[in-house]
C-alpha cells in the first residue's frame, strides 16, 4: 500500500479591524485554491477589540498541528497571533510555508490601542527551525507598522523582509487588492 500523500492545506489570517472578506485575502484564497490547496480565511474574532487569547485559540483551531502540506499566511495583528501559537506548540511540528505581511511584536506608535494585545509581543525563537519556507513582507512607506518593526521580526525570525515598493499596509483602500508576491513564496 502506497503511503498518503500530505494534505495541501493553506490558512490565511487577517489583523486588526479587518474580516475574511477584506483586502488581498480573497484573492489569495481563489488562487491557492487553484494550486491544490484547501484554503480557509477564518474570521478571527472582535477583530475591532482583540483579545490575546481568543485570536490565539482561533489560529490553533484553523491551523491544528501543521504539516509539510500546511501553508499559514497572516497579516499585520494576526501575525503576532500566529507567531503566538507557533511557539506554544509543544508537540512535534512541521509547517511547509509561512508567509508574514506587515508582521511585527513591537508595540506600534501609530495603534496604541493594541498595546495590550501586543503586550511583550512573542518570542518566535524556535519557530523557524521548524518552518520550510519563511518568507516576511514589508512595505516602503507602511503608516502603521514601522518598517524597523517589521524588519526586526525577519531578523529574529532569520531572514530578510522581502520590500513590496508603494504597498503601504496591504489595505485594499491603499490599493492593495492582490498580492502575488505571497502567492510566489508559497507556489
Amino acid at each position: 500500500m502506497a503511503p498518503m500523500a500530505t494534505q495541501r492545506r493553506a490558512s490565511i489570517f487577517h489583523g486588526y479591524g479587518a474580516t475574511p472578506e477584506d483586502h488581498w485575502f480573497g484573492w489569495l484564497a481563489e488562487h491557492l485554491d487553484r494550486a491544490g490547496f484547501r484554503t480557509d480565511v477564518p474570521a478571527l474574532p472582535e477583530s475591532q477589540a482583540p483579545a490575546p487569547d481568543r485570536w490565539v485559540a482561533a489560529v490553533a483551531k484553523a491551523v491544528g498541528t501543521p504539516d509539510e502540506g500546511s501553508v499559514v499566511v497572516a497579516h499585520s495583528l494576526g501575525c503576532l497571533a500566529v507567531l503566538r501559537y507557533l511557539a506554544s506548540l509543544s508537540a512535534p511540528w512541521r509547517l511547509g510555508h509561512l508567509v508574514l505581511v506587515a508582521g511585527f511584536v513591537d508595540t506600534l506608535p501609530a495603534l496604541p490601542v493594541l498595546d495590550g494585545f501586543i503586550g511583550d509581543g512573542t518570542d518566535p525563537a524556535g519557530v523557524r527551525e521548524k518552518v520550510a519556507s519563511l518568507t516576511v513582507l514589508r512595505s516602503d512607506d507602511d503608516p502603521y507598522v514601522p518598517v524597523e518593526h517589521t524588519d526586526r521580526l525577519a531578523g529574529l525570525l532569520g531572514t530578510t523582509a522581502l520590500v513590496v515598493p508603494g504597498a503601504g499596509h496591504f489595505l485594499a483602500d491603499e490599493g492593495v487588492t492582490s498580492l502575488p508576491q505571497a502567492l510566489e513564496a508559497i507556489v
